[in-house]
Formats: C-alpha cells, structure tokens, sequence
C-alpha cells in the first residue's frame, strides 16, 4: 500500500497523518554547523539539512507539535536565524 492510500484510508487518518512540518530559514553561513549540532543534540524535535550553503538557507524538518518548543529553543540559541516560511510536508509517492 502507498503512502497516500494509507493517508487517505479513514481507518489509518489519525491526529498523526498531517503532523510533518518544514520550516525554511535563512542563518549566517558559518553558523549552519553550530545550528546542526544543537538541534541534533535535542533529538526529538527535529533535523536540519542545508539547502543552500553559498546564501545560508536551511530547511527544519519537524512536527507541528514539536514546532512551538524547538522554535522557543533556537530563538534562545546563540546565532541569528530568519525564518523564511513554514510548510506542510507533501508526499509525492
């Protein structure tokens, strides 16, 4: 079964379906690797992957509710980081 059979299968649909987020941020570039290892470091709120090394663009893959607690700790964190947008993850299998 793909994953969009099973998200649309009303017996599956749960409060987990559409829980991804991505959320698109712009930080100073020498300060992506520091960025990295302190939300890695968290664990369970989400994973940064560089999306544009050359003008600093970074992508936060997490979850709608891990989003209000890692948003507190990285406004909290010792760099600078703009946030670009925020966006439903789509599957596209």
């Amino acid at each position: 079964m793909s994953v969009r059979a099973v998200k649309d299968d009303p017996q599956v649909k749960d409060k987990y379906t559409d829980a991804d987020l991505i959320i698109r941020g712009c930080i100073d570039r020498s300060e992506i690797q520091m960025l990295c290892k302190l939300v890695e470091g968290l664990g369970h709120l989400g994973i940064v992957t560089t999306t544009n090394k050359e003008l600093g663009e970074v992508m936060i893959q997490t979850t709608k509710d891990c989003w209000p607690e890692l948003k507190r700790v990285i406004e909290r964190m010792p760099i600078e980081m703009e946030f670009i947008s925020t966006q439903e993850m789509e599957f596209c299998f």
